[in-house]
């Protein structure tokens, strides 16, 4: 009889390194496959993104608590984020719908109403998909199709000894208002009569219903004249993802705790759920912010951006990814993120 290996004793990154050493690219014009933000066809003149994402009930979205023009909006901005990642712009989206007969037509226009914002705000054109019956909830399945010029796409891989290390926006937040928005669902199951406590929380709950892809960055890199050395956006948190881009870069780096952006609101949320604020920073993951290197010569073009903070630098010692703390110690950083 066949040995039997269970998916959970590889992880999600382990079965995507299996699946990937059994693939091999054959056509002249797939320049990249599997192992990026999105993958990289030869257009001529250019190069043509391609990325999809899925979102399925009960795994990544908890309709208790989840409106769905957010939801719509969600499914295109982290596919968005994707291309951003690369140093893309997004051009077209299809949408693949599985939805069970609990779905009414007014659920799915709300839904498609959140997607046409997205799409509206990111400049995008929906222009197709497929639509199926599901027995086990709503099953979202977006891809995505974006252009970068051929020498201003960014890579994963690329980073180099010295590069500053930076990332938009703050991190954290989207955990923190995933735990309230679970935190007051459980309140509610165990009395309906009970009002969300969730005033003065509004930037974490939305962190988490409604991300933004940081394609405002990307046009803000551009203009300064800055090209980022490698790139890659945050889903499964920053330690998670700096990891994979050291690891794909074959290099080290050091991080200053000091130096991370966290919401004022973050920290209050994470005191009163008793987390800390530094664990969802580093862990938390969902935030869709950028995690890029640039030169050390770029940091005078970038510093006054107050979207981007440096939090950090490259080093040529692979072996060390840490946490320089306040207290003046090295603390290895693990991937704690989403399997």
């Amino acid at each position: 009889m066949e040995a039997r290996t269970e998916i959970s004793s590889l992880g999600e990154f382990g079965l995507i390194k299996r699946i990937n050493q059994g693939i091999k690219t054959k056509l002249p014009d797939t320049i990249k496959g599997i192992g990026d933000d999105a993958a990289v066809v030869d257009l001529g003149t250019e190069f043509g993104l391609l990325s999809s994402d899925m979102l399925l009930e009960g795994v990544h979205f908890d309709l208790t608590f989840f409106p769905l023009k957010h939801l719509g909006y969600k499914a295109i901005a982290i596919n968005v984020s994707d291309i951003a990642a690369m140093n893309g712009i997004p051009h077209q989206v299809t949408v693949n719908l599985a939805l069970s007969n609990r779905f009414s037509v007014e659920a799915i226009d709300e839904l498609y109403e959140g997607m046409k914002t997205a799409c509206a705000d990111y400049n995008v054109d929906l222009v197709g998909g497929d639509t199926s019956s599901s027995r086990s909830g709503l099953l979202i399945s977006v891809s995505v199709f974006g252009r970068v010029k051929k020498d201003l796409i960014t890579y994963r891989n690329t980073a180099k000894a010295n590069d500053i290390l930076c990332v938009t926006g703050d991190l954290g937040g989207a955990y923190l208002g995933l735990q309230l928005l679970e935190r007051e669902k459980q309140v509610f199951l165990a009395n309906p009569n009970m009002q969300p406590e969730l005033e003065g929380k509004d930037y974490v709950i939305q962190r988490q219903l409604r991300p933004e892809a940081r394609m405002d960055v990307i046009y803000e890199l551009a203009e300064a004249g800055v090209l980022p050395t490698a790139m890659i956006d945050i889903s499964d948190g920053l330690a998670s993802d700096l990891l994979h881009l050291c690891a794909q870069s074959g290099v080290g780096a050091i991080v200053f705790e000091e130096r991370l952006p966290i919401d004022d609101q973050t920290y209050l949320a994470a005191t009163e759920l008793n987390l800390s604020p530094m664990t969802a920073a580093l862990n938390g993951g969902e935030d869709y912010e950028l995690l890029f290197t640039v030169p050390q010569d770029a940091y005078e073009l970038i510093k006054n951006n107050p979207k981007i903070s440096v939090i950090g630098y490259v080093t040529d010692n692979k072996e060390e990814i840490a946490l320089h703390t306040k207290g003046d110690n090295r603390v290895p950083l693990t991937a704690q993120g989403w399997s």
